[in-house]
């Protein structure tokens, strides 16, 4: 992830209306009903990407366009465990390029019968995909009928 993100929160432009865009619960981009191949054009809206309640805009300091997402803006695809000080980090790497590791600013979350989400920024979260999970849950230890995985030295409950 780009250690500088535009500065979304801070613009305030009107509602410009709609667009049809929609980001799939798979993490896939549409425009107008076709993928939006481009890695580096997703990449580029979702920097731009601010969510607002439960709508979701991209915004520029002139333009403000609403677009609809199926679940999360985000999906992880890719886990990695790395020790670092002595401590395991678990990270996160993100369809649109987010990379950050699990710890107190991204937290995991994990609903009653879904796949965990994770923070990513603001207010948006990743969903993390099959592979992401099941990788997830290899590094997983089990206690008391639950299963917990460590990052940082903060324990997460993954179900």
């Amino acid at each position: 992830m780009p250690s500088e993100l535009p500065p979304v929160d801070q613009w305030q432009p009107k509602l410009s209306g709609d667009i049809d865009m929609v980001i799939k619960a798979d993490g896939t981009w549409l425009h107008e009903g076709g993928e939006i191949k481009r890695s580096k054009l997703v990449r580029l809206f979702s920097t731009i990407l601010r969510r607002e309640e439960n709508e979701y805009f991209l915004v520029t300091p002139v333009e403000k366009w609403r677009l609809q997402v199926e679940d999360q803006p985000f999906t992880v695809v890719l886990i990695e465990a790395k020790n670092h000080d002595d401590k395991t980090v678990i990270r996160m790497i993100t369809n649109t390029g987010d990379e950050f590791p699990l710890d107190s600013h991204h937290v995991l979350k994990q609903d009653q019968h879904e796949a965990p989400k994770v923070h990513v920024r603001a207010n948006m979260y990743a969903r993390l995909n099959r592979n992401a999970f099941y990788t997830l849950a290899g590094m997983a230890t089990e206690r008391e009928g639950q299963f917990y995985v460590t990052s940082n030295g903060i324990e997460f409950n993954i179900g």
